[in-house]
Parts: C-alpha cells; structure tokens; sequence
C-alpha cells in the first residue's frame, strides 16, 4: 500500500465533486414561448430595435462642451486603463500593503515603468514561501471614495482582491473579501457588474466573464438610448427646437414623466439582488422604459435597520422618504445635474431643490430650528437631514443617505437590527410569485445561507402553480432543490426534462452536477455537456465537464477538454491540477509536473493539487517533498481524511 494506495487516493479526490460557488448573475434565462404585449413611447429610441449605440466620440462633435463638463463626473470616469494619472492611490511604503489574516497572505501594489502590478506573497519563519505577481489592467471608479483593479487574462475579466478607498486614505482587502472571503485572483466580472460600472462593453454572450472590448467610462447612451436614429435625423431632417417641444428621435431624461426619469437613474443606483425578467439580458433596458420591464431589484428588509444602507442604493433611499412620496415629483435630477460633477456643483443647487417645495410665509423660515442653529449649519439643508452615512456593503466608505428624514439621528439611535422581515421589490409593488421566489434565492446565492430564505422560496413558488409557469417552475425547482443540496429531488424535476431542450447554461449544469453527486457521472455527463453548448467560454463548466469524463474513465476526451481551458486562461488553477494529474497516468512525469507546479504557484493551498504534488514527489523518489506538500495541506485543510491516510502511509515506510 504505498504507490499503488497513494495513486488510488488520488484518483479518487480528482474525480471528487467540486461544487461550483453560486454566481452573481445566474438568473435563469428564460423561455421565449411567452407573449408578451409590447410597450409602446413617443421616444423613437426606446423599443426600435433598428437603434443602436454610435459611441460617445459621436455624441461630443455636436455637443463639445456638455462632453467635457461630463468626463469629469464620477460616471464619466467610472472605469479606465489602469495608468498613474487614471489611480487616485497612494504607494508609498507607508500605505501600499495589505494583509489577509485569515489566508495568511500579504498583497503589495506597484508600478514599474508605466505598467501597475500586484504582489501577492506569504512568508513562513521570515522567509517568502510564496510569491504570485499580477498585471493589473484597469481601474474602476472615478476615485471620489474608491478605486478597485480588474486584470484580463485573454478577455477573462477578474477584479484582484484589494482596493484603495480614497476617502480613509488606505489600501484594505476589496469589498466582499474580508473575513476568510478573499477569492484572491479568481472572482469573475461578470455582465451585471460590468454593465454598470462602465459603458455597454462587447461582451462574448456564451460566456460569464469574456469580453472583445471595453469602454473607458459610462457614456451618453447609458442616459439618453442608442443615438444613431437621433444621428441620422439630425443629418437628414431640419434641427428641432427643443424650446418649443421635445426632439422625440433620443430620450431627452428631463422631460420624462417623473417615475420614468427615476427608472433611468435606478437601472444602476437601486443596487440590490436583481432578478431579469424572462427572455431579457442587462443590456435590454433602454432609458424611457419601465425598469420592470427588463428586471425586478429587492431589497432585504429588516426591522430595527434605517440607517444600514448599501453604498449604491440612492433610489431605494429616496423612495422611503416623505419628500418622494407626498410630493409626487421627486427625482434625480430634481436636484443632481448628471452632466456636471458633484464635486462642480454648487451647494446651493442642493438648498434651492429643498426650497422648491418647502417654503414659508414672509417674514418666516420653513425650517423650524434656531436661527442660530441653522447657522451653525450655513442653513444646509442636506447636512441635517440628509448627512453621511456608512454603507453596508462598502467598508471604508461614507456616501449622502438619500433618505430624507426630518431627525436622522433621532430615528435610528441605538436601534438594533432585530428580525428579517422579507425581501421588498422596489421598482415593482406587484412582482409575480416566481419572480419574488428568484429574489430569494439570489439573496441566498449572494448574502446569507439561511435555510429561511429557500423556505420562502419554495412557499412563492408552491402560489404559482398554473399551466403556463409550469415549465420555468422546473427550473426554478431545480435552483432550489440544488441550493437546498437536495439532488434526489432535483432529479424528480428534471426527469421531464431532455437536455436538447434546456436553454440555460445554469439549469443544465445543476442538473449534471445532481447526478453527479449521487455517484452517477454516466447521467451526468449530458447534463454537463449541455451546459458547455450553451455557454462554451464558461471555463467552470468546461472543467467540471471534463472532471466527469475522467470518471467515465474517457481520458482523451477530458484531456482535449482541460486543454481548452487553459488554452483560454492558462492561470485556471483546476484545470492546471486535472492536466498534471492526466499526465501522472499517461507515465509523462515532466510534463505532469509541469502542470502541477504551475497550479501550486498559482494556489498554494489547493487541496487536490497538494494531493497530485504528494503522488507524484512519491513516484519521483521525494518522500520527504511528499511529507512536506502533506503537511502543507493539513495545515491548511485539517479535516482532508485523504491526506492523513496518505501521511500515515508515508510516516510507516
């Protein structure tokens, strides 16, 4: 029992079920069967689907000088090439490192030359036993209170794990990587991300993470609608005097109805768990249309929580204040002028928008504080009852709370968050049950896996029960029933199901990844294969797919497979350890090393790598590198029963 037990362990754990985590924008895609009555506008731009984007370049030879003023605003510079006048960090040694205590890895940011890089690196009794360097390509954020780092590796877009938060002055683990949550290199940018923090990139479709080309910054578009109707009237038809009335061939935000201006500015300032409706993508929304009609965004809601708030959540804000909802006509931009920086505009544009509606008898003041308070406050509105406030979701960072309360501080003192109340649709009073069960399950996904919120999602999907839903509800089931880790269930479900008739890459993976759980990688095998059909540049998928042909014992096929996915990201640290590890078989000792130790020096502390490393020190004559990358597992993963038979083996002879 020493090479022969020790290769056979590892066979073992290569074929072992890696789970992927749930992703951000896995909302099923929908079927395309449904009818659905189609919205009409006097905005020619809104649903002609001849429209499309020209590009801002186009928009600036006529409106020079609305350009310039714009790239000034924090969306103008949302998003750009990751150069030393584009960073607002600071990167002297004083302030450029970062420690993850709870992966034990430091990070350092630096320039050489002109190009920005990350060092990743460990140390271990004062020495470097680990040094990864990355190329960082892009910034996100105008610099106003952050800026993160995005790197591509072949068009694969990944934010890198720290952020500079300008407004503390300080380098700290990016968002959503504090606490042991640090995915280092690997958290995808997907298109829900992307289609916000930048204009509408050229995104590869079949994919979750690939991109042909970027835009530097959110452009014109985003706000008015694809221009080239607008374009070609004005090259072709007499100017229309917008004194008299409204140039219908672009949307013109102004002189929307009031809900519908506030749609335009929500599609990216009411971040919350946004769920796209049936058939629709994050690219379908057009300004002049009802946020509703492309996607639903909840939010959780809790008793005891009115000052917690997500840094992105302006409208769901404003929309609790009673200035929004006694007034009737409260919006964006009855206060914000998106062409102008808030950093540009004068404070007093912020007091004249409150004393447009509250105003006073002459010879009185419409506040009812002191005089001498008010003065205290240079009679700013927006200090007292619109101050400051910490989010949630954003460490670091303090951002103008939009919602508008008479006493702030006197509402939310001392006052603890005491129970969950439910999630609460914000652009729709009247979301469909299905729709409220995704909301569920996306909070599930990305926040908090309470067995609570799966409960509720199977009570909304258990209202909606008619002929027409029945077929979405299959796969809507399946999501709960995969996320609940219920497989048999999920293969009840799916039993109605053939692959060829699956349209989501997500259904179809879960399905395969049920079977394979229950030890059925033959049943499997379609399921994973569909998936890969469908989105063919979801390299998760691509791997899992040739996981299972390695335990269908097809090893040529599964080789082909993980040498597509490294030929598309060379850094995928799986797909690296799975090609070692078909190369330890086939008796290629150089080439399965090769392999091997590009996957460890990518991750050290990959389980199943340290595994194959171990395996193939001992079949090399290196019982004491064996010993050692066992250790080095254990000490990170103390519970892999695998690597302690494995030691022992080792230990004994």
């Amino acid at each position: 029992m020493r090479v022969r037990l020790l290769r056979k362990i590892s066979l073992t754990l290569a074929l072992f079920a890696i789970t992927l985590p749930a992703f951000f924008c896995n909302t099923p895609a929908a079927s395309v069967d449904d009818e659905v009555v189609q919205p009409t506008s006097l905005w020619k731009n809104v649903y002609d689907t001849s429209a499309h984007y020209v590009g801002m370049e186009t928009c600036r030879t006529c409106h020079e000088g609305v350009y310039q003023t714009f790239i000034q605003t924090g969306m103008g510079q949302s998003f750009g090439f990751a150069t030393k006048e584009k960073s607002a960090a600071d990167f002297s040694p004083a302030h450029a490192l970062v420690y993850d205590s709870s992966l034990d890895y430091y990070y350092k940011p630096y320039w050489t030359n002109d190009s920005f890089y990350i060092m990743e690196f460990r140390v271990e009794d004062g020495d470097t036993v680990h040094k990864r360097i990355q190329r960082v390509d892009y910034v996100v954020g105008s610099g106003q209170h952050t800026n993160s780092h995005i790197f591509s590796t072949n068009g694969y877009l990944f934010q890198a794990p720290i952020t500079f938060y300008t407004q503390k002055h300080k380098w700290d683990l990016a968002p959503g990587f504090e606490k042991g949550a640090s995915t280092r290199f690997q958290r995808l940018i997907q298109i829900e991300c992307m289609s916000c923090h930048n204009g509408y990139p050229d995104f590869v479709s079949n994919s979750e993470n690939k991109y042909n080309l970027l835009k530097t910054g959110i452009d014109c578009e985003r706000c008015h609608g694809p221009g080239s109707i607008h374009v070609l009237e004005r090259q072709t038809k007499p100017l229309v005097d917008t004194s008299k009335g409204p140039d219908y061939s672009i949307v013109n935000p102004r002189r929307l109805p009031t809900e519908l201006q506030n749609n335009v500015c929500q599609r990216c300032h009411l971040q919350g768990i946004a769920v796209l409706n049936d058939g629709k993508t994050f690219f379908d929304f057009h300004p002049g249309m009802k946020l509703s009609e492309v996607m639903n965004v909840f939010m959780p809601e809790y008793e005891g929580a009115k000052d917690k708030m997500i840094m992105a959540s302006h409208v769901e804000r404003m929309k609790k204040s009673r200035c929004f909802a006694e007034s009737g006509k409260l919006s964006c931009i009855t206060c914000h002028n998106p062409h102008i920086s808030v950093k540009f505009t004068p404070r007093s544009q912020y007091i004249t928008a409150c004393q447009g509606c509250h105003t006073a008898a002459p010879g009185q003041h419409p506040c009812t504080e002191s005089a001498q308070a008010r003065a205290a406050k240079n009679n700013d509105c927006v200090s007292c009852h619109m101050p400051h406030n910490s989010s949630i979701d954003i460490p670091h960072v303090a951002v103008t709370d939009h919602y508008i309360r008479r006493r702030p501080a006197a509402d939310t003192a001392n006052r603890k968050i005491t129970a969950f109340l439910g999630m609460k649709c914000f652009n729709n009073d009247k979301p469909d049950a299905i729709t409220t069960a995704r909301g569920y399950m996306e909070f599930y996904e990305r926040y908090a896996q309470s067995r609570a919120l799966l409960d509720s999602a199977i009570m909304y999907l258990d209202r909606q029960k008619s002929v027409e839903s029945a077929k979405k509800q299959n796969r809507d089931y399946i999501r709960v029933y995969y996320l609940l880790k219920d497989y048999a269930k999920m293969t009840t479900y799916s039993s109605q199901l053939k692959p060829a008739e699956i349209k989501d890459a997500w259904t179809a993976y879960r399905i395969g990844e049920a079977y394979y759980q229950l030890h059925q990688p033959d049943s499997a095998l379609p399921w994973y294969q569909r998936a890969t059909e469908i989105w063919k540049y979801s390299l998760d998928f691509e791997n899992k797919y040739g996981i299972c042909l390695l335990a269908l014992g097809k090893m040529p096929d599964a080789q082909k497979v993980f040498e597509f996915v490294i030929g598309e990201n060379r850094n995928h640290v799986s797909a690296n350890t799975n090609l070692g590890y078909i190369y330890m078989q086939q008796g290629n000792s150089t080439m399965a090393y090769d392999y091997l130790t590009r996957a460890y020096n990518l991750d050290p502390d990959y389980e199943q790598n340290l595994i194959n490393l171990a395996v193939w020190y001992h079949g090399n004559q290196k019982p004491a590198l064996a010993q050692k990358s066992l250790e080095r597992l254990l000490k990170k993963h103390p519970a892999n029963e695998q690597a302690k038979a494995m030691l022992l083996d080792l230990e004994g002879h």
